[in-house]
């Protein structure tokens, strides 16, 4: 059973301006937390997928639990939603939208929501997560913009080809923090670019970037390529970033 506690959370819903984007905006959801003052400065977390980290992952309540229960230092959540019809042109590294939706991510996401909230801006204190396509993206940016993010979470990441071919570019990435899991029974996921190996795309991504000089957390364990596996995994990927105060 749910403690009411988890329940009483801020969430705000705004929109952010964008030059690159062909909509022209792009939906967020910023998760306050509790005990909230304008006056401090908070870690953040930008999630893709921004509505169902939010839905399906309850990463709201799972933020309160471990701010109240856990003692973590109190963080803000940015949830970036995304059309799913773009979805794959934009988190993908050949997708259409892809380089349109990495310059609006740096360049107008980021002083939006650091221009309106007291959030660090150092870049061990931005965390970017991602699950499947969203981890894709999540590292793409990492790897993209170095000098704003150097840790990213992600759940089951989508790497194919092109992303390990990108990988494979970088000489040096001991500056990157990566925390990876996947679950056994994704070795036959279908998406809409065909049947992939999860676990086998994982394997190789964490071979790449550990000869690479990547700081990696790696985990395989018992789970489906959906929410109700990552859902679960949250509060452990979250508590490896967030200090406890």
């Amino acid at each position: 059973m749910t403690d009411d506690r988890y329940l009483k959370r801020t969430i705000l819903k705004e929109s952010v301006q964008s030059s690159y984007l062909p909509e022209g905006e792009r939906h967020l959801r910023i998760f306050l937390p509790p005990g909230y003052n304008e006056l401090l400065s908070y870690p953040v977390v930008y999630c893709q997928d921004g509505e169902d980290f939010f839905n399906f992952g309850r990463v709201a309540t799972t933020a309160t639990r471990l701010i109240l229960d856990e003692g973590l230092e109190p963080f803000i959540i940015v949830g970036v939603d995304v059309d799913k019809k773009h979805r794959t042109e934009e988190y993908a590294p050949d997708g259409a939208r892809h380089a349109a939706y990495l310059r609006f991510f740096a360049e107008e996401l980021l002083p939006h929501v650091e221009g309106r909230y007291p959030v660090r801006t150092e870049p061990e204190d931005r965390l970017l997560a991602g699950d499947s396509l969203g981890g894709t993206i999540s590292l793409h940016l990492a790897l993209e913009y170095p000098q704003l993010f150097t840790r990213v979470m992600s759940l089951s990441g989508a790497f194919y080809a092109s992303s390990q071919a990108l990988m494979g570019h970088h000489h040096d990435l001991d500056w990157l923090s990566i925390y990876m899991i996947v679950g056994l029974q994704e070795t036959d996921y279908e998406t809409d670019r065909g049947v992939f190996d999860f676990v086998a795309l994982n394997r190789n991504a964490k071979a790449l970037l550990e000869h690479k000089g990547a700081h990696i957390f790696y985990e395989e364990k018992d789970g489906k390529h959906q929410w109700g596996f990552w859902q679960q995994e949250i509060p452990a990927a979250l508590s490896y970033f967030i200090e406890v105060e």
